[in-house]
């Protein structure tokens, strides 16, 4: 499994370490991900994710899980975030049937 955080993308970088020298060898920045349990007001659960810290702070910036996922591109989405934004836009689409 990549360390691959599911909301933002944010992967892997490669740079290079440099000695007081200036000698220069490869080395990665890996994201600091967490699993996480987030909050879905539409669906009514709790839905675990792998998910970087920064973007972590970017949901709570955006309003909650419902409303990050809503304004992202699904380009940018894991395959497990897409089917979560598949579910909360059916679900709000039944909200506003029973409404109606």
């Amino acid at each position: 499994m990549t360390r691959r955080c599911s909301l933002t993308g944010k992967r892997a970088q490669v740079g290079c370490n440099v000695s007081h020298a200036n000698n220069r060898s490869k080395r990665r920045f890996q994201p600091n991900l967490q699993i996480v349990s987030l909050l879905s007001d539409v669906l009514g659960t709790t839905v675990r994710l792998r998910m970087a810290v920064n973007g972590i702070r970017t949901v709570e910036k955006r309003g909650g899980l419902d409303a990050y996922l809503l304004t992202a591109r699904s380009t940018e989405l894991d395959d497990g975030a897409v089917r979560l934004k598949r579910r909360i836009k059916k679900a709000m689409a039944s909200r506003a049937a029973a409404a109606a």
